[in-house]
């Protein structure tokens, strides 16, 4: 059966209603402009949910728009810049189906003819009211003869076409869904990309919040293979909402919880799902990962990456990404705070004033400058603090397993005893390898300065706490400030540590980079590898998979194959885009010693049994297409 596409206009083809926007160009200059546009948008939406009739709605919005002829190529050119998103992507079906596409609304031809005529649709199949004006070119009022003047409207102007085929009807307001109930439309989709009408959203056959949606359901030429509001993203931990933001503006469907979940209750919630989201309390383990039925993505909204079981991860084609620069800044900030605090002896004089107290002394108060400050662990914060700390006037010492190159006067420690041994202040910023539990314990301890101070902004178990206090009760130590602890809780509430109560030791919960810089950084930059990856497949700064930059696609099918790394993968991919006689526009591969990850770009056209053919391929782990 043939079908023919019946559109709105405004809201659905545009992201406004045409005469609010009329309304601004018109009123520009007014005092009462805000308070009169208030009013012209409480008619509209009381016109489009059918509370009022269409015609007593349109009267009483021209009365209050005041409109001149002229006003209305700014207004056309306004329009233009606010086509919905999703219209503007998919040009292609406007060109292949512009027979079967209308535009019936009931706004006005003079400023939809020249939007629509860029989609390929001409003047003869668009319906919609026209302007009356007077001898000076005002715009007095309508055509009332016009059957789209009048309440529903668009019924009789639906009827009277008499459209052969199934009729599909798309728009967001009661004017359109009451073309279905009147009998005339078979399908009714409510566009709710721009505003979401409970009325028409109620009575629709299918919601589409955008047009990719309406294109997929019907098996339509399309921008992308597959709608973005059909991927789900669930995000844990009470991540920045601006991830939430970003996420949802691109068009996918995300739930934000503001917790940890268990295992047994992640095992639940994953399924359906397609990215997650987290932060250092989640832990993805194999059942998890196991549950996942359609999980493409673990994104780490921090820089730890132990809570996943990353090698499972690859093996079952998820790619995991973190954020292992995001808060740096926030941690080498904190710690430098933390130095100079320890060494004044801030918060002993700090206790003793809330306490009622004055004691003005110099006891155990020292310049940072001139002191050895020892980094263990010299990656991305370790550096930074080490430029930092030499600016203030620190003398910088440094140990790390891996060899790494010294930034401005830092000398290299070959032994964590030779650090230790010389330093006036030990921070740690080490991994989250479990080979580094009791890092620091007793034995470490005794190595250091009498006098020294710790601070440990890296992780919980690295330090051995009963050990830490006992050097600090001996005076063995000075001081510490500890960030982070061996176990912590899912949320806040009571906590209790041995290190309470001892003076000069800062304690602080897990905050090293909880600046509001730092998670607005994270929530940016978590979200646009998931972005890459789910629009291009683009795997740079992934953790665990293959890294891959890929281009931008050009009018091409994108092919995702992910499969184990054994020969003969890529060999047996061609092989099965030759028998289909598919033109390879460009062709990546990058591989770990585990998995291969092929993308192949293609010409548009091909035969869709190609898709059976390579998820068959033996190893193959995932596949996935790409418009």
């Amino acid at each position: 059966m043939s079908r023919k596409f019946v559109f709105d206009f405004d809201s659905t083809l545009t992201r406004v209603e045409a005469l609010d926007v009329l309304a601004e160009i018109t009123l520009e200059g007014r005092e009462d402009r805000d308070a009169i546009i208030r009013e012209i948008q409480q008619i509209t939406n009381l016109g489009i949910d059918g509370d009022i009739s269409f015609t007593e709605s349109l009267e009483r919005r021209i009365r209050l728009l005041g409109a001149h002829r002229k006003d209305l190529e700014p207004l056309i050119g306004m329009l233009r810049e606010k086509i919905s998103k999703s219209i503007a992507t998919n040009r292609e079906f406007f060109e292949k189906f512009a027979d079967d596409i209308y535009v019936i609304s009931c706004g006005f031809k003079e400023f939809i003819d020249p939007i629509v005529r860029e989609y390929n649709i001409p003047e003869e199949r668009v319906f919609a009211n026209t302007f009356e004006f007077d001898e000076q070119g005002r715009i007095t009022g309508f055509d009332t003869a016009n059957v789209l003047a009048s309440h529903n409207g668009k019924i009789e102007c639906l009827r009277a076409l008499d459209l052969e085929g199934e009729v599909q009807v798309i728009g967001d307001g009661y004017s359109d869904y009451v073309m279905r109930e009147a009998g005339i439309a078979h399908k009714f989709f409510a566009y709710t990309e721009n505003v979401h009408r409970e009325k028409a959203a109620r009575n629709a056959d299918h919601i589409a919040p955008n047009l990719d949606e309406f294109l997929f359901v019907n098996d339509l030429p399309r921008n992308l293979s597959y709608p973005k509001n059909r991927i789900k993203i669930l995000l844990l931990e009470n991540v920045h909402p601006a991830a939430f933001k970003n996420l949802s503006e691109d068009g996918f469907s995300v739930e934000l919880v503001k917790h940890s979940l268990p295992e047994e209750e992640l095992i639940e919630k994953i399924k359906g799902v397609h990215v997650l989201g987290i932060r250092s309390k989640t832990r993805v383990t194999k059942k998890v990962l196991d549950a996942a039925d359609k999980l493409l993505i673990v994104g780490a909204f921090c820089i730890g990456t132990t809570q996943i079981e990353l090698e499972y991860a690859r093996q079952k084609g998820v790619v995991v990404f973190n954020a292992p620069y995001s808060n740096t800044r926030s941690v080498v900030e904190l710690a430098i705070g933390e130095i100079i605090v320890l060494m004044r002896s801030i918060f002993p004089r700090s206790t003793e004033i809330h306490n009622g107290e004055w004691h003005k002394t110099a006891a155990n108060a020292r310049e940072i400058r001139g002191k050895n400050l020892g980094i263990v662990g010299y990656g991305n914060i370790g550096k930074q603090l080490s430029v930092l700390a030499e600016a203030m006037g620190m003398r910088v010492y440094y140990y790390d397993v891996n060899e790494q190159l010294a930034l401005g006067n830092a000398v290299k420690c070959d032994t964590l005893e030779d650090l230790l041994g010389v330093s006036d202040v030990v921070t740690l910023h080490i991994d989250d390898n479990p080979a580094n539990r009791n890092f620091i314990g007793e034995r470490e301890l005794a190595q250091m300065r009498t006098g020294a101070y710790l601070i440990n902004l890296s992780r919980g178990f690295v330090v051995d706490i009963p050990a830490l206090v006992g050097a600090l009760k001996s005076g063995k130590l000075a001081g510490a400030a500890i960030d982070v602890y061996p176990e912590e809780p899912a949320s806040n509430g009571p906590f209790e540590t041995e290190l309470r109560n001892l003076d000069n030791v800062i304690l602080t919960p897990h905050i090293g980079g909880s600046t509001e810089e730092a998670q607005r950084d994270i929530a940016d930059f978590v979200p646009n590898k998931i972005m890459d990856y789910i629009n291009s497949g683009s795997t740079v700064d992934a953790v665990n998979f293959p890294n891959i930059r890929l281009p931008k696609q050009q009018n091409a099918h994108r092919f995702l194959h992910i499969h184990k790394n054994v020969p003969g993968i890529m060999a047996h991919i061609n092989k099965v885009l030759a028998s289909y006689d598919m033109n390879i526009i460009g062709q990546y591969l990058s591989t770990d010693p585990e998995v291969g990850y092929v993308i192949t770009d293609l010409d548009k056209e091909y035969n869709k049994a190609v898709i059976k053919e390579l998820k068959a391929i033996e190893h193959t782990i995932k596949f996935r297409v790409l418009y």
